[in-house]
């Protein structure tokens, strides 16, 4: 039974989508505003979301990001306008499709089954193995070891240096928020002062393993958003 998250603060849209779906056999939860998607999403598992743009406390461009920073579910986006620059954005922050309103519920559904059935097939693929030495260019990463080279040149990093360039490394392209980072490397929630600290390990980061400091090769910044590993160095 596929469980779905409906996000949306018009009531009666949830409702309408809400009965559809449960006349198919899915699980529905419903939430009507960014919080409370964000807070449903870390609690629970789902199959799959639908997020509207428009939403009170948190838009769902915001939610979206949230949520990436967490969790892989494919995320419907919802969008009452007919303004493309909220379906680019939607994909650029995760969103997996969208959909205009007004819609109609069968093609919600035919979208849905569809990405279930698309992600169903990829879960039976046989897994490929971790990798456990990354190479980038010049750059050479050894998890197992915890070192890292530069062309034939051993880099010294400090834990939490190596902590930050494996976990950008190993998830290439993807932007990480300052607070994500904290959290995933320093095991902190972030607090206003908290986040300068992934500031300067991405400054001294760059000092040791970029050719340019100022011109980063592997180590980027999302302006506005955070910082992330480019594949290609």
């Amino acid at each position: 039974m596929a469980k779905v998250l409906v996000v949306d603060d018009e009531k009666l849209i949830v409702k309408g989508i809400r009965f559809s779906l449960e006349q198919d056999g899915m699980k529905v939860d419903c939430a009507y505003d960014g919080e409370e998607a964000i807070n449903c999403a870390k609690e629970n598992e789902y199959d799959i979301i639908l997020l509207d743009v428009m939403l009170p406390k948190a838009d769902g461009l915001t939610v979206c990001q949230t949520i990436r920073e967490f969790s892989e579910v494919p995320i419907i986006m919802l969008t009452a306008k007919g303004d493309d620059m909220d379906k680019i954005l939607g994909l650029e922050y995760g969103a997996d499709d969208y959909i205009t309103k007004p819609f109609n519920i069968l093609e919600v559904k035919a979208r849905i089954k569809a990405i279930l059935r698309r992600n169903s097939k990829q879960s039976k693929k046989p897994q490929e193995p971790e990798k456990r030495v990354i190479t980038v260019g010049s750059l050479r990463l050894d998890r197992d070891g915890r070192r890292v080279f530069v062309g034939t040149k051993e880099i010294n990093l400090t834990a939490k240096e190596f902590d930050l360039l494996e976990l950008l490394a190993c998830n290439p392209n993807k932007v990480y928020s300052r607070e994500a980072l904290l959290g995933y490397v320093w095991g902190n929630k972030a607090d206003s002062g908290d986040v300068r600290t992934v500031d300067v390990h991405v400054r001294r980061l760059r000092e040791k393993i970029e050719p340019s400091p100022s011109a980063p090769q592997f180590v980027h910044t999302k302006w506005g958003v955070g910082y992330y590993f480019r594949a290609q160095g």
